[in-house]
């Protein structure tokens, strides 16, 4: 299992939020990409990077801060947020992006995920954010009647290289993840799952390291990382132990 640093930049800074609310926001660094640099030189082998004013606005809003860390790490990037179009993904890519995130156009157009998956294969992760089992979407400002699960299983034979799937509830509270409803994603697809939100310490991650046989394959983490409560180098080391043990 691989723990995933995440860097969220909104109006150029390196932010976080509670919950996904635009009025609860810290921010941590004027400077995204040295954020990442920070993360890649305490071990990180891939930097989750999300353009939350593109999440709302639907397209790429912080494109420079993204070229910006691209060009600073050598290790791979995933980058959500505003991916609405074919257009806009071949151009991370393009760019030297090893992965994006497709989130609502999942729900609205999933059709561009099987074609995105065709034309970019092992390159294309599905962003499935959920509140009470539902999934959201429009920067978690809507949520929907589709269970996390059923979207998942629509793209079971489309060749997502991963399902990222965070609980909305716990995202930067430091709560905890939500180690059940992950366990029960990752039981019930094929695809590989990377488990978000609530991550708080050491502990959330050594329960999260029994996961790994039921598919869950990496933890994003963020606000752990940027309080304190959660040292980069130390939470890699454990879970790379853990799998040279297992």
């Amino acid at each position: 299992m691989i723990v995933i640093p995440a860097v969220d930049i909104r109006n150029g800074k390196c932010v976080r939020l509670l919950q996904g609310d635009p009025n609860a926001e810290t921010v941590f660094s004027d400077d995204p990409a040295a954020m990442a640099a920070k993360w890649e030189a305490s071990g990180a082998s891939l930097i989750h990077v999300v353009d939350l004013d593109g999440a709302l606005e639907k397209r790429p809003r912080n494109l420079e801060r993204i070229r910006q860390i691209r060009d600073r790490i050598r290790v791979d990037i995933q980058v959500g947020g505003g991916l609405r179009d074919l257009k806009t993904i071949r151009m991370y890519l393009d760019m030297g992006i090893q992965r994006v995130v497709i989130g609502t156009e999942a729900i609205r157009n999933p059709d561009l995920v099987v074609q995105a998956c065709g034309e970019f294969p092992g390159r294309i992760v599905v962003g499935i954010d959920a509140r009470g089992g539902r999934v959201a979407i429009e920067g978690w400002k809507e949520t929907t009647g589709v269970k996390a699960i059923d979207l998942a299983r629509q793209f079971e034979d489309s060749g997502v290289a991963a399902i990222n799937f965070t609980d909305i509830h716990r995202d930067g509270m430091q709560t905890g993840p939500n180690i059940e409803e992950t366990r029960r994603l990752a039981e019930a697809i094929d695809i590989p799952v990377v488990a978000s939100g609530g991550v708080s310490s050491m502990e959330d991650i050594i329960r999260l390291l029994p996961l790994e046989s039921a598919g869950v394959v990496g933890v994003i983490t963020g606000k752990a990382l940027y309080s304190g409560t959660l040292d980069l180098q130390e939470a890699i080391g454990v879970a790379d132990t853990a799998a040279k043990s297992s």
